[in-house]
């Protein structure tokens, strides 16, 4: 398989315990702000790393959380070799440049820095190192031995001294019988089993007490360092660098051991806590999902904050309020999207539930013992749980969205047909019944003034319910989208003069006056929805107006737009009314006598929007309310001009 070339200005940054790594940070993130370049910061889990005090670690693991705040790309990885891992990765992700610090401590002239290394194995990938700032590096050079270490015990040397000591005891009485090749075998056998048991150092300890041990006890001269044959002087070279190598190797495949076993487990957990989450039903069971997750592996308690309805935090369905947990650290957390770093409040880890297109919460974790109990290698397997009960949260909150559109979709559906069916099933009784008032004022013989009167009030009276029976056809038309305007040029006076013509009857105790200048220009309109647009509102101020009150319409060109004005003289618009009057099924006085079903401004409103207008409602400073329409000019046709007939004169001669 061939790798790609790496890209000639991405960048690489390996944290490590050198006391320039927060400069090799910084420095790398500006680089690439200069140059746009993506760039990465990898921590590489090598045994020498286990070896470092807690405080230096915790300060890496700091580092490499800066990193990821200024943009880079983080990883953890592990290995024997730091300098062959940070090859393969910048080799597998394209990466051309590697920034690191300077050795700053003196090696055996045998030895080679990290970035040396870098330089002789990878001489593809340009290698920059950062000056130096006149600080000493606190690393001891031989660090690298305590690689053997394998925890921080001593308890391990005095039992690796009594297994020397037992395998020497053991070997003793078959001196006699065995060569002393395979006794040497045995005190191998216990250097490795100390490299298995106790790790690097211990083994290498061993390796020298076995080579004494073998040639006090053993070798003739015995119970003396003397040797008089040469040939054990290389049985005792070969057998302290087999033991050596043996117990090197050893030591670092049960640190690889360990960590795949760690991880293993870790990406269990996780596989197990996504798989739960991803079936969860409820917030409840994502609280005890995610409890459950850091009991196992953080050995910490836990509760989650939501947001209500509010914007507050409040303890989530299913959560406990744990000792410490203060609800206004935790809002301040969710209001600025950032954890509270390593440090405790009040023995509390905060940590916030971001999704990606929203905050879910906060999750909050306090250790169950005495001591905080969570070390930095925890903190990013906390990210991801945080993050995956964040997404579990965030598929919940839209489910439920979801859910809630569909049945007020379901419901508008319904109504709609229910109101289509409605006014279908009415028209046709309400028309016999209106020309069954005509006929009875038509009757012959002749009826009395009084039952004239009643037949003329019940054909008004089905007039102004077929009106409304309109409206339920219009608003279900325009809810199910079947309404399309057919435009045409239209005069905005003849317009108003079929509305009026309409509500002639309501407008005959009202006086009426309308103010439209003459170079008015055309409107592309609907004549028949604007019409109606113009019926509801005049029959709107007409119903809710004293009898000779003045209702006026005036229009002028504005911008780009014909401003309409319909006002009136009455009451006005109950405060706070104002946008809500255009909603559906909505009157302006509850109280109020006057039928209706409270459509026909929602109507108004849809029509307007329609054609690219849009409507309001205000109170007039004098009294009164007042109705403004604004609607596209657009660019009315030329008509051609009339020829003018030429006069002609003819003088007779």
């Amino acid at each position: 398989m061939t790798l790609d070339a790496p890209s000639g200005e991405a960048l690489l940054v390996c944290v490590g315990p050198g006391p320039d790594r927060e400069r090799v940070v910084r420095r790398a993130a500006r680089r690439a702000a200069q140059t746009g370049a993506p760039w990465h910061a990898i921590v590489i889990e090598t045994p020498a790393m286990f070896a470092l005090p807690d405080a230096t670690r915790d300060r890496i693991r700091e580092i490499l959380e800066l990193a990821r705040r200024l943009g880079a790309q983080t990883a953890t990885l592990s290995g024997d070799d730091a300098v062959a891992v940070a090859i393969a990765y910048a080799r597998e992700h394209q990466l051309g440049i590697l920034l690191v610090g300077r050795d700053r401590y003196r090696r055996l002239p045998w030895q080679h820095g990290f970035a040396e290394k870098l330089a002789r194995l990878a001489p593809d990938l340009e290698l920059l190192q950062l000056a130096r700032d006149g600080e000493e590096v606190a690393v001891h050079p031989f660090s690298r031995m305590q690689i053997a270490s394998g925890g921080s015990g001593w308890r391990r040397y005095p039992l690796t001294i009594l297994i020397v000591v037992c395998v020497t005891l053991l070997s003793a009485p078959l001196h006699a019988r065995l060569d002393l090749a395979n006794i040497v075998m045995l005190f191998l056998l216990a250097v490795v089993f100390v490299a298995v048991k106790f790790g690097r150092a211990p083994a290498v300890l061993a390796a020298f007490l076995s080579v004494a041990a073998f040639d006090f006890f053993f070798v003739p001269p015995r119970f003396t360092f003397q040797v008089h044959d040469a040939q054990y002087l290389v049985t005792f070279g070969v057998m302290l660098i087999v033991a050596l190598v043996v117990g090197q190797l050893t030591a670092g495949l049960r640190f690889q051991a360990t960590t795949a076993l760690r991880r293993e487990r870790r990406m269990h957990a996780l596989y197990e806590m996504s798989r739960d989450l991803g079936r969860a039903l409820s917030v409840k069971q994502i609280v005890e999902i995610g409890r459950h997750f850091i009991q196992q592996t953080c050995n910490a308690s836990a509760t989650i904050c939501v947001p209500d309805s509010q914007g507050g935090l409040t303890l989530a369905d299913g959560s406990c309020s744990l000792p410490g947990v203060d609800l206004g650290a935790a809002q301040s957390i969710f209001d600025h999207g950032q954890p509270a770093g390593t440090d405790r409040i009040a023995g509390v880890l905060y940590l916030p539930l971001k999704a990606p297109s929203r905050a879910c919460g906060v999750l909050a974790l306090r250790a169950d013992g005495a001591d905080w109990g969570l070390s930095r290698e925890q903190l990013p397997l906390l990210d991801t749980s945080a993050t995956l009960i964040a997404l579990a949260l965030e598929r919940l909150h839209y489910e439920h969205l979801a859910r809630d559109s569909q049945m007020r979709m379901e419901s508008e559906r319904l109504r709609n047909s229910l109101l289509s069916a409605i006014s279908h099933d009415l028209r046709t009784p309400l028309t016999v019944i209106a020309g069954l008032a005509d006929a009875m004022s038509l009757a012959n013989p002749p009826l009395s003034e009084s039952q004239i009167g009643m037949a003329h009030a019940i054909r008004d009276e089905v007039a102004h319910t077929i009106t409304m029976v309109n409206n339920l056809l219009d608003m279900a038309r325009m809810q199910m989208g079947n309404m399309v305007p057919r435009r045409e040029w239209q005069t905005l006076e003849e317009i108003i003069g079929l509305a009026m013509a309409h509500c002639g009857v309501l407008l005959e105790q009202h006086r009426v006056s309308i103010d439209l200048p003459e170079d008015l220009p055309l409107l592309e309109v609907d004549t028949g929805l604007m019409e109606r647009v113009f019926s509801n509102l005049l029959e709107n101020a007409a119903k809710h107006t004293p009898p000779g009150t003045r209702i006026t319409v005036t229009a002028w060109r504005e911008e780009g737009w014909i401003a309409i004005v319909i006002a009136d003289d009455g009451p006005g618009i109950p405060a706070g009314m104002e946008q809500r009057l255009f909603e559906k099924f909505t009157r302006g006085r509850h109280e109020s006598t006057i039928a209706g079903f409270g459509l026909g401004l929602a109507i108004v409103r849809a029509i307007v929007e329609v054609h690219g207008g849009t409507v309001r409602a205000e109170n007039r400073a004098e009294g009164g309310a007042c109705f403004r329409l604004l609607l596209p000019a657009g660019t009315p046709p030329l008509f051609p001009e009339e020829p003018e007939s030429d006069s002609r004169h003819s003088e007779g001669g």
